[in-house]
């Protein structure tokens, strides 16, 4: 009999990891063998427990899930990560997938749902939610979303492009506002510039811009 999966859940939600932990019991081919409340308790309990599997929340304190991610590639690439959010835009996303997230599902999805991403990722395939697949398939053939779309970049200002950069490292417009010590409306201000002066009609469209310019 294979040994069964090693699952280590990440969520500042105790209710959440209380409920994960309960319903994954259920499975024999599934072990949970630690949790995490945040980002920085997350990256020190993977290097002690080594899971197959991290079941991680991308809104965190501290630590985002996306910087999680990036350091789980780094130091613990056989680690395979599966997001467990509730957030469904493109700007949580595409970071997520870019730095490595194997599967991506949302919080209203069923338990059994999160048992298939669980088995799929741990035979080195991939799981998307179907409304994030609908996405990934939008953001490959439309043609107001490839990174080649907008204008020069030579266009924006300094402020405009520290906040393109903080766009395509997935932070939330928060998240921006508090790096930068700017409003958030102000955020929105240059986000919206941003995409003026580049041509950008979409949302997804600058995530996608903003990625390729890392």
């Amino acid at each position: 009999m294979a040994a069964p999966i090693r699952v280590m859940l990440v969520d500042d939600h105790t209710v959440l990891r209380d409920s994960l932990k309960a319903y994954l019991a259920l499975y024999p081919d599934i072990e949970v063998v630690g949790e995490a409340a945040d980002g920085i308790e997350a990256l020190s309990k993977v290097r002690q427990l080594h899971p197959d599997i991290l079941l991680l929340d991308l809104a965190m304190p501290g630590l985002s899930g996306v910087d999680v991610l990036r350091r789980i590639r780094k130091d613990a690439p056989e680690c395979k990560v599966v997001v467990l959010t509730q957030h469904e835009l493109p700007e949580y996303i595409l970071p997520a997938l870019r730095e490595g997230a194997k599967g991506y599902i949302l919080k209203r999805a069923g338990g059994n749902e999160v048992v298939q991403a669980i088995r799929a990722v741990a035979q080195g395939e991939s799981y998307l939610h179907p409304a994030i697949t609908s996405f990934i398939i939008e953001a490959a053939l439309r043609p107001d979303l490839p990174s080649r779309a907008g204008g020069p970049a030579e266009d924006l200002t300094e402020r405009e492009r520290e906040v393109l950069a903080l766009i395509g490292e997935g932070k939330t417009n928060a998240e921006i506002a508090a790096l930068l010590s700017i409003s958030a409306k102000t955020v929105d201000k240059h986000r919206a510039s941003v995409m003026s002066k580049l041509n950008i009609t979409t949302r997804a469209g600058l995530i996608k811009y903003a990625l390729s310019k890392k």
